[in-house]
């Protein structure tokens, strides 16, 4: 037997992070960046896109549009 073994199954373990909708993580994230950044984000992802990939486009297009 392994001196390491895991006890727990997959179905056991419980997930430290709570699942954000993509609505509420672009209210989080207009917090960093402008409406017109947000709202290109929210063509894309509109458009099939994931938050990652189109916040990652959207920040080659528009930039980043920080709020002062």
């Amino acid at each position: 037997m392994p001196y390491h073994t895991n006890k727990m199954k997959t179905s056991d373990k419980v997930s430290i992070m709570p699942v954000m909708s993509n609505k509420d993580k672009l209210k989080e994230h207009s917090k960093h960046h402008s409406k017109k950044h947000i709202s290109a984000m929210k063509t894309m992802m509109d458009a099939g896109l994931s938050f990652k990939k189109s916040h990652n486009l959207t920040m080659k297009l528009i930039g980043n549009g920080k709020k002062k």
